[in-house]
């Protein structure tokens, strides 16, 4: 009568009570059906460990690892490299798995890459989300099995991230130190083309302006000095070249040597004069009273000399020493010959100082040249340094961490606990079956019974006769026969409908 009308809890009941043994057969079918299929299918079982990401030990303020890769990424890696043909195929022939299968080799090896899980765990610990350890897990019809591949498996992360460690940190560094080898040749080439522009502009070099401009200054004053110097004794030569022309003259007039005499003294206080005068200049300045004096007699005594007959003619006097001559005019010559060396050796020195003055001049002119050539090839030199710096600085870090990877203490991979010998299938699970197919056959009861009163026309109680003629019901006439004595027509697990005359009915309904 579903669909007809709305039921009631009476109706469901009612429903319950006629058709409850289709809800009942199907579900303890399909329940027996669930609990044999638990000693058909094959069991799994399923071993697995864990296995801990240890952080280096040494701390990175010290050593700093050279391989910085996220941890899962590199797990994956490693979990394609043990999953590779060449890795399984070993352990498949080993533990003959799969053995009694009719498989071929590669769907022995899908097969196991199916049955191994490996699965990450995140530690509430971790700040940086990182990955510190997974779990292993392998999946077999036996429970030795299972775990002995899961131990070999673990094996192989085990020994593949401390190979793939050390490799990487030993490939790093191989690789810098090729790189500081093409760093040093480079730094070489730098050096020597630094050290011969250097040899090169020696003194012209930036830095140097200021010790050139004060050589300079101190060449100018030499050059002063050398030049009154210089004037000096050309002046004396001057002097004593009249002196000389003099004394020449009043030789062979006075033949007497009252004159040679008088002559003589004079020139010799001269000397000693222009001598106290030389002294006199280096301690004191030209105000001071004693050099004034000096100079006055000085000059008095030349007027003096000057005062003297004329000299004779300039082609005569000559340093060549003459056997006529007197001693003083012998002293003269040798006066005015060493003035004369003195004066040429002025000359060469004033030469010398006005030639380390152009050079000094040409150097500070060509500084603004130098010193821009300078700043390409510091900067080369600088660049090269900096790059072989941080090179040697690299490969030093990465030998340590290779040193680092191969006694083991930097990051590894710690099995917890070995793989476990399962006790039971994970695999088919006897409650999760036999609940399973209650389930199923409960549903599938609920299916027939509303699909079986759906179909059901017949008419029960009042409301199913106001249901279909809409007229009220006058009067309900009970059946009155033995319902016991009604045979099922058909079917062995079908109920049949009594069949009833018509004046057996139970139920009548008039209207008009």
């Amino acid at each position: 009568m579903l669909g007809h009308r709305a039921l009631t809890l009476d109706d469901y009941l009612a429903i319950l009570k006629r058709r409850g043994w289709m809800i009942a057969l199907p579900a303890v079918l399909l329940t027996l059906i669930g609990l044999g299929l638990t000693y058909v299918v094959p069991p799994q079982y399923v071993s697995q460990t864990l296995v801990l990401v240890e952080q280096q030990k040494v701390p990175e303020d010290y050593v700093k690892p050279v391989i910085e890769e996220d941890l899962t990424a590199r797990l994956a890696s490693m979990k394609e490299q043990i999953l590779s043909r060449s890795r399984l195929q070993p352990i498949i022939e080993r533990f003959n798995l799969y053995g009694t299968k009719r498989m071929t080799m590669d769907d022995r090896i899908d097969q196991v890459r199916k049955d191994i899980n490996i699965k990450p765990i995140h530690s509430e610990m971790a700040r940086t989300g990182g990955l510190p350890g997974f779990f292993i897990a392998f999946k077999a019809n036996d429970a030795r099995t299972a775990q002995l591949v899961c131990g070999e498996i673990t094996s192989l992360f085990v020994s593949q991230n401390l190979s793939a460690r050390a490799q990487s940190a030993e490939g790093t560094t191989d690789f810098l130190k090729g790189q500081l080898a093409d760093a040093k040749r480079t730094l070489d080439d730098q050096d020597s083309k630094l050290a011969a522009f250097q040899q090169k502009y020696m003194g012209r070099l930036p830095g140097e302006e200021a010790t050139n401009m004060n050589m300079m200054t101190s060449l100018n004053t030499q050059l002063d000095a050398a030049t009154q110097q210089l004037a000096r004794m050309q002046q004396d030569r001057s002097y004593i070249e009249a002196m000389l022309a003099q004394q020449s003259i009043n030789t062979p007039a006075t033949g007497g040597a009252a004159g040679s005499s008088s002559l003589s003294t004079q020139q010799t206080e001269l000397q000693t004069l222009l001598a106290e005068e030389s002294d006199l200049t280096k301690r004191y300045t030209d105000d001071y009273p004693d050099v004034v004096a000096v100079k006055r007699k000085i000059k008095e005594l030349r007027a003096q000399i000057a005062a003297a007959p004329a000299a004779p003619a300039a082609g005569s006097v000559t340093s060549a020493p003459n056997r006529n001559d007197s001693p003083a005019v012998q002293q003269l010559r040798a006066q005015l010959k060493a003035i004369e060396q003195g004066i040429l050796q002025k000359q060469h020195d004033q030469a010398n100082i006005e030639s380390q003055i152009r050079m000094y001049q040409g150097r500070i002119s060509s500084s603004p040249l130098v010193q821009e050539e300078y700043k390409n090839v510091t900067r080369d030199y600088q660049t090269a340094q900096a790059f072989y710096d941080d090179l040697l600085k690299k490969m030093n870090a990465s030998k340590m961490a290779t040193d680092l990877e191969r006694r083991q203490q930097g990051e590894n991979f710690k099995v917890m606990d070995e793989p476990n010998l399962p006790d039971s299938p994970t695999f088919p699970k006897r409650g999760v079956f036999v609940g399973a197919g209650f389930a199923a056959g409960f549903i599938l009861g609920l299916m027939l019974v509303a699909w079986r009163e759906y179909r059901d026309t017949a008419l029960r109680t009042e409301r199913d006769v106001w249901a279909f003629t809409k007229l009220p019901t006058l009067g309900v006439i009970s059946f009155t026969g033995d319902l016991a004595d009604l045979k099922p027509k058909r079917g062995l697990f079908r109920r049949s409908k009594p069949d009833l005359g018509a004046s057996a009915k139970p139920l009548t309904s008039t209207g008009g």
